[in-house]
């Protein structure tokens, strides 16, 4: 008899997807425990680097938190941010305020959940749109979920912009 093969239990974030009926593909990285904090390692797989995006958190004065989704293995740039978003400046929120901010903890933002909980502005790096599919955090550490970035954008009313740093 075959051994099945062991399926993830879906993530919150995988239920909002089915939901909306947008297909994804869940993937499990490896994460390594650093001290108290938990986090992907370096090895994605073969995965594209460029591919897999990290979901920011960060506060502006006009808008309050505003919510940047770049490639890891880039930086974003907080003052292209901030003018996309109508801030004249943004900075990151304390970790300690993150989960109080988002539901989630560092490492496992994702903008799927945020903006189904809380609505805040998305924006999405630019780069997204020339990929046929990113990955982004499923709201666990190590767990994201593979989709088109222009689903991703219509779910969450997310925006494309320039947001890397150069």
């Amino acid at each position: 008899m075959a051994k099945k093969k062991a399926r993830l239990k879906k993530t919150q974030v995988e239920q909002i997807l089915d939901k909306h009926k947008i297909p994804y593909r869940q993937i499990e990285f490896p994460t390594v425990q650093d001290g108290d904090v938990r986090s992907m390692k370096v090895d994605h797989l073969g995965i594209d680097e460029h591919r897999i995006y990290k979901t920011l958190v960060l506060e502006g004065p006009t808008t309050g938190p505003v919510v940047g989704v770049v490639p890891i293995d880039t930086h974003l740039d907080e003052k292209a941010l901030a003018r996309v978003s109508g801030n004249k400046k943004v900075e990151m929120v304390p970790l300690k305020k993150l989960v109080k901010t988002t539901g989630y903890v560092h490492g496992a933002n994702t903008p799927v959940g945020i903006y189904e909980k809380h609505h805040y502005p998305i924006y999405i790096d630019q780069a997204a749109q020339t990929e046929a599919t990113i990955f982004v955090s499923s709201g666990q550490i190590g767990r994201s979920v593979e989709v088109s970035a222009t689903d991703l954008a219509q779910l969450v009313d997310a925006t494309f912009a320039d947001l890397q740093q150069k």
